[in-house]
């Protein structure tokens, strides 16, 4: 993605310069007027002088949530804004964090508020911390919205891994078997069928199938890897294409076994996000949009999309969602008694929490399904090619 180096003032006047990623110049000069500055300078510039570049993610999950955790306890002692800052960046063990909080801390010297200061560092700092922030500042509860954003950085995180363990498994299974299957037919079963060739008997039909695809798979082997890796490749390169990654997301809601999971798990993360904006009192509809943007699913974010020109059009935010199969009746019912009552932000953790109980209880099941169909399934691909071998030798050995 281009990055972009700037001048601008601040509301108040200040001259400010930074830099930031942006997909071209207008939506660079869009993202900086959202936190408040007015951009007189603006110039692209090479991706590969100027980004930063760390090898996996800039801060560990972990450590992001304890520097919450410790912004909010600094914050709620008393402690300015500055100092805290100061402190934290002394201690953060992530090179990435500290370097951010120490300009981060020169520009709230300068006068800017924290929200705009963290904004400068999106790969940071999510757009949704961002607002929370906002949101805390505008209503003196800043120590208050960091705690709850910790606690929710928390679940997001245990989320994601609960998703990740359950689908991991069946993957690693199934990757071991497609290895063990090319190392046993590429480099095993050649060494008997040499064998076989020089005791001069007919084979069985099956035996004489396994060896001819031993052959095939021995001379091919390297091209089934390019194979694997191109169509790796493509993939990659087709899923940034909206058109295609809203297919393979839909795809993905209705695998058999894995969808409904996939779903609750989108779903727990859509709710958890919206309950929480607004709880801190983000208005409806930047809420929608910041979740729209949280959401990883293309499907979701589409049916999100509508219900924000829903919001806009003075209707119901819960009647896209009802069209749409991807939400459960609980779903749409609970945000329609929610903007009935004005309790919304409590239908929503409410929902949230029931599917953060589904989850688990998906996961658990999941795979407790898996394993034992995974390990038969590997236990039939390898049998199957050593019964090849074995049922001829047997053969051999009787007539000798």
């Amino acid at each position: 993605m281009p990055i972009y180096q700037y001048q601008a003032r601040t509301t108040e006047g200040k001259l400010t310069t930074g830099k930031l990623e942006s997909e071209n110049e207008r939506d660079a000069l869009s993202e900086l007027k959202q936190i408040g500055l007015f951009v007189f300078e603006i110039k692209r510039m090479n991706p590969f002088l100027y980004k930063d570049i760390y090898l996996g993610s800039p801060i560990k999950n972990k450590d992001f949530v304890i520097f919450l955790r410790q912004f909010s306890t600094l914050i709620d002692a008393g402690i300015s804004l500055v100092e805290a800052t100061e402190i934290l960046s002394e201690q953060s063990n992530s090179k990435a964090l500290t370097s951010a909080l120490e300009e981060v801390k020169e520009r709230i010297e300068e006068g800017e508020p924290l929200s705009v200061a963290l904004g400068y560092y999106p790969k940071l700092f999510p757009e949704l911390l961002v607002s929370m922030i906002n949101a805390g500042e505008v209503s003196g509860r800043l120590d208050e919205i960091l705690d709850r954003m910790a606690s929710y950085y928390e679940k997001q995180y245990q989320l994601k891994q609960k998703v990740v363990t359950a689908l991991t498994y069946p993957a690693v299974i199934g990757v071991l078997a497609v290895l063990i299957t090319i190392f046993l037919m590429a480099f095993l079963v050649p060494v008997f069928a040499d064998m076989f060739i020089s005791f001069d008997q007919e084979l069985p039909a099956y035996t004489q199938l396994v060896l001819n695809m031993s052959e095939l798979v021995g001379s091919i082997w390297w091209l089934l890897a390019l194979f694997v890796i191109g169509l790796i490749i493509v993939v990659r390169t087709l899923n940034k294409q909206e058109k295609f990654a809203f297919i393979f997301d839909n795809f993905k809601l209705k695998l058999p076994l894995f969808g409904v999971f996939i779903q609750k798990a989108a779903l727990a993360r859509m709710t958890q996000t919206l309950s929480s904006l607004l709880n801190s009192s983000v208005p409806i509809l930047e809420a929608v949009t910041i979740t729209e943007k949280v959401v990883e699913n293309r499907v979701i974010k589409k049916v999100l999309r509508e219900s924000h020109k829903s919001l806009e059009d003075g209707e119901s935010l819960a009647e896209p969602m009802k069209e749409h199969w991807v939400f459960p009746k609980l779903i749409t019912q609970m945000i329609a008694v929610g903007e009935a009552t004005g309790s919304m932000d409590e239908m929503l953790k409410k929902v949230a929490q029931f599917y953060e109980e589904e989850l688990e209880e998906a996961a658990d099941k999941l795979k407790a399904l898996i394993e034992p169909v995974m390990i038969i399934f590997l236990a039939i691909v390898v049998g199957a090619i050593v019964l090849a071998i074995v049922v001829p030798m047997f053969s051999l050995f009787e007539g000798v």
